[in-house]
């Protein structure tokens, strides 16, 4: 019979282990919490771990799909050809208006930097005239 020197159960070395572990590196710390907390459900045993990997796989392809998509068969055919080019035809314009969003954010992007750009231009001038205006301009060679 095979017993684990740490047991998942929140005792003393645990926590340690786990707070030294957050400590060292932050996903170590992580999967002791999740020792701790799941530990019970794999009973240190490979066979239950292989058990509830199964397990997780079937939920998971019940109901997500074979692919984890909660969209079932995203890349697949459905076996109605009508259905399919229906389908395809709608990803393809889906696809077209994205890609024209996704310019017309670039554009107004652009628009803004310009504006933020003159904006600070302008701030820039006003700066440099108000400045140059109070105080006498020694280089000009009008001075008397």
């Amino acid at each position: 019979m095979h017993t684990a020197i740490i047991k998942p159960q929140w005792g003393p070395l645990t926590i340690a282990l786990m707070v030294l572990g957050f400590i060292v590196w932050w996903p170590l710390g992580l999967a002791v919490l999740a020792y701790i907390l799941w530990g019970e459900m794999f009973g240190g045993s490979a066979e239950k771990a292989q058990g509830f990997v199964n397990r997780s796989r079937a939920w998971a392809d019940k109901n997500c799909g074979p692919r984890g998509h909660s969209f079932r068969g995203f890349g697949s055919t459905s076996g109605n050809a009508a259905f399919d080019d229906y389908r395809s035809e709608q990803l393809r314009r889906l696809e077209e208006e994205r890609r024209r969003l996704d310019e017309e954010v670039h554009a107004f992007q652009e628009y803004m930097r310009n504006l933020r750009m003159a904006k600070d231009r302008e701030e820039f001038d006003r700066f440099m005239r108000d400045r140059n205006g109070s105080k006498p301009n020694y280089g000009d060679g009008t001075s008397v």
